[in-house]
């Protein structure tokens, strides 16, 4: 798990959140564990090579995600199906606009534009082109 509850605690109330004080330990470490599991599963696995858990976005934006999923047991775990992405844009007879590519890596996942701007620089586009040299014999 990354962080504590004590530092969760300090910087959610340093930003004018006293819901993690508020809430009982129990409460606030099983919204600390579902954080800290996306954090490593969705930012962590996707890091640059050269950078590892111990880059120092990872526990503020943990805290981040926690609070998210104090005031949402569940927020990072929803499933969404690639019908779900889209957007009314009619109302006479009723008419649906897709919205984004629904093929992209996490383009279903819920997500924080503050986590995703913590780590933008040190994630890589699974979607991007890749690039590899190989070489044959010796």
């Amino acid at each position: 798990m990354y962080g504590s509850l004590t530092a969760w605690r300090a910087y959610a109330t340093a930003r004018g959140n006293n819901a993690p004080t508020a809430a009982n330990d129990t409460v606030a470490g099983a919204a600390l564990m579902r954080a800290s599991d996306h954090i490593l599963y969705r930012y962590v696995a996707n890091l640059l090579p050269g950078y590892d858990d111990t880059l120092s976005v990872v526990e503020p934006a943990t805290y981040e995600a926690a609070s998210l999923e104090l005031a949402t047991p569940g927020f990072f775990a929803r499933t969404y199906t690639p019908a779900e992405q889209k957007v009314l844009t009619g109302a006479g007879s009723i008419k649906w606009t897709v919205i984004g590519d629904a093929s992209a890596s996490y383009a279903a996942s819920p997500a924080s534009t503050l986590i995703e701007a913590m780590f933008a620089p040190y994630i890589g586009d699974r979607d991007a082109p890749q690039f590899m040299l190989r070489s044959v014999g010796v």
